[in-house]
């Protein structure tokens, strides 16, 4: 597969199907819009899928993990190791995401792009690129076709996933300072306003953080009009594969679920390659980190939870598939005023009211 057919191959939104759903939840024995963001999202689901009646039961988080060469500057406290055994312990639903996963009964694929080690024989997907990427204070991450070949990567563990929704989830130390370069230079921020603890340092390790971000940007000046530029050099292998798996979710026509920062600058980065890739992600909590409200507001969407998360790993989407496959129910199964053997003409004033308000913000 070739990175410009897959971007060629996302489709917008089903408008006609979106119309049916809202039409059949105006329908439903309830005050208009008084289910609010479920009936958002099973309008945005009809839109995806192309059906006005969806079910979600097979459910799969995708993890990505890789090692980020720019721990060697002590901005994380985590050891490098880390990454290697939260990479086995994730297929052993031993990390807080792939505990939330079998609670839920989600399937959860791990996928090694570029851990600095030799995994021990386990059930991790081996698409490992390199030894994790070079250190971005000093030079770039990778080079420009090894963050192509990520981003296929992803795609294509996303399009082999045998499921109706995605999330998208990733495990790697330091990967919070190449998410914080890599949305400093899309939105053109300043490192304060994006760079956040991540897993937790010390002051004075907090502000070298910052100040290796300003050094990465400095010495590789990455191009914000070019996301492969900027994966490249101020990314990341997870980031780059998080960006191809939400292209490929969109590109089959699934929903895709986001889950803390980490995974929001790689939505961004999907929708900056592809803006059509927009109409399908659905975002799970917010996140903790100071630069996720930064990444939502830069694709117009909003967290539907707000439990002050930050492990990230893809812990948010077994709760936000929850939340769709409930949409889903309310659309499928609530009677209409006519099953439920009720005159909705008490209604039509306020819809009449609804109508002018949105006729006047019009």
């Amino acid at each position: 597969m070739e990175l410009k057919t897959l971007l060629a191959s996302v489709r917008p939104l089903d408008r006609e199907a979106m119309d049916s759903a809202k039409k059949r939840q105006a329908q439903l024995a309830k005050p208009p819009g008084s289910l609010g963001r479920l009936e958002e999202l099973s309008q945005q689901l009809a839109g995806i899928t192309g059906k006005v009646i969806n079910r979600i039961e097979q459910k799969e988080l995708l993890v990505f993990c890789a090692d980020n060469g720019v721990v060697e500057e002590g901005v994380s406290s985590a050891p490098q190791s880390v990454t290697l055994m939260q990479t086995v312990n994730l297929t052993r639903h031993k990390t807080g995401a792939s505990v939330l996963a079998k609670h839920f009964g989600c399937g959860i694929t791990v996928v090694d792009v570029g851990v600095n080690a030799n995994l021990p024989r386990c059930s991790v997907l081996d698409r490992k690129i390199a030894m994790g990427t070079g250190n971005i204070a000093k030079g770039p991450a990778m080079t420009r076709n090894e963050a192509e070949k990520a981003i296929l990567i992803g795609a294509e563990t996303a399009l082999a996933a045998e499921a109706d929704v995605l999330g998208i989830g990733e495990m790697g130390i330091g990967n919070t300072t190449t998410s914080s370069a890599v949305l400093a230079v899309l939105l053109e921020a300043d490192v304060e306003a994006v760079t956040g603890k991540g897993g937790g340092v010390t002051d004075a390790a907090f502000r070298k953080k910052k100040q290796v971000i300003r050094d990465a940007l400095r010495v590789n000046a990455p191009d914000r009009e070019d996301v492969l530029d900027v994966l490249s050099k101020v990314g990341g292998f997870d980031l780059a594969a998080m960006c191809g798996a939400f292209i490929g979710a969109a590109a089959s026509r699934r929903p895709v679920v986001i889950d803390g920062f980490i995974s929001a600058v790689a939505a961004l980065c999907a929708v900056r390659l592809c803006p059509p890739v927009k109409g399908y992600l659905v975002p799970s909590h917010a996140s903790y980190e100071i630069g996720y409200r930064l990444a939502m507001e830069a694709m117009e969407l909003s967290p539907m939870l707000l439990l002050g998360m930050r492990l990230g790993e893809g812990s948010g989407c077994p709760l936000a598939f929850e939340i769709l496959s409930a949409a889903c129910t309310v659309l499928n199964d609530m009677a209409t005023f006519d099953e439920a053997g009720i005159d909705d003409g008490y209604l039509d004033e306020i819809r009449e009211g609804d109508k002018f308000s949105v006729e006047g913000r019009a």
